[in-house]
This record gives C-alpha cells, structure tokens and sequence, in this order.
C-alpha cells in the first residue's frame, strides 16, 4: 500500500531512501527577512530522523532561520525518469565549536573519504552552525507511478 501523499512515513519509501543516500545537493528554500523567498543548494545528511545542514557561523541565513525557520527542501535527480522528494518542516539552528559530524558525513558521501577528510580537516575547530529541519510534509514523485497533479487530473 502507498502511502498517503504528504505522510512522513513515505520518507521510508525507496525512492525517498535512495534519494536521501544520494549525492544530489539538497535545494533549501526559505523566506528571508523582508518576505522574499531564497533557494540554496546544499549538502545535506539524513540522520533518519532529520534532514541536518550546515553553514558557516557568519552565514546570514542563520539569523533568517531563526527567526522564520519554516522551510522546504527538495532533492531530485536530473534525469528522466525524473525522482522528486520534498519535504517541508522547520528548522532548528544551534552553534557548534568544530565541524558537525553530520557535515563531515555529508563531505564523505559528496568527496569520497580521502578528499573529505581533506576538507573537514581545513574546517576543524570553526564554529558551524547545524540546522535540523524536522520532517512535518513529505511528497515524492518518481514520474512513473507518482505524477504532479496537474499530469494525473
């Protein structure tokens, strides 16, 4: 049985599972302060509870989440048959004196170990800033067996 669209459970769906393993940047999308909606590419880790983030500790958008943390984020591959996992939730921003092991899964799965390594290393003792965003709305389309709306009615 599918799961209802919408249904944080389909997050355990295969397509949203290979997705949340894949090395497709996260596009995060969030309003900023003067209303006017921003998107970002992102890396991203999947802690299976949470879709965790990171910046620099200067980042503006920081400051932004904190105060308007209802985000959406999407992860899609870029070829046909198109798959589509969105999600919407809030975000939760704390600050951290070194690099946040999700970031440095996150650079593993990206770079590869050794180039990862590499990279976290040049970032160790840098105060970070870790956003979970907390699944509340979930959709996949994989264009197979899940449309858009507007293909299906």
């Amino acid at each position: 049985m599918v799961a209802p669209t919408h249904d944080v459970s389909l997050l355990d769906d295969p397509v949203a599972q290979q997705l949340l393993r894949s090395t497709a940047p996260a596009r995060l999308a969030y309003n900023w302060s003067d209303g006017t909606p921003r998107v970002v590419p992102i890396w991203f880790h999947w802690d299976g509870e949470a879709l965790v983030v990171t910046s620099p500790a200067k980042a503006p958008k920081l400051k932004v989440l904190a105060s308007r943390p209802d985000v959406a984020v999407t992860i899609d591959t870029d070829g046909m048959p198109y798959r589509v996992l969105s999600i919407r939730g809030r975000a939760a921003i704390d600050l951290v004196d070194d690099v946040p092991p999700e970031y440095a899964a996150a650079a593993e799965r990206y770079m590869g170990e050794e180039a990862a390594q590499a990279w976290v290393a040049q970032l160790r003792g840098q105060t970070m800033g870790r956003i979970r965003i907390q699944p509340e709305w979930v959709n996949i389309l994989d264009f197979e067996t899940r449309l858009p709306s507007a293909l299906t009615s």
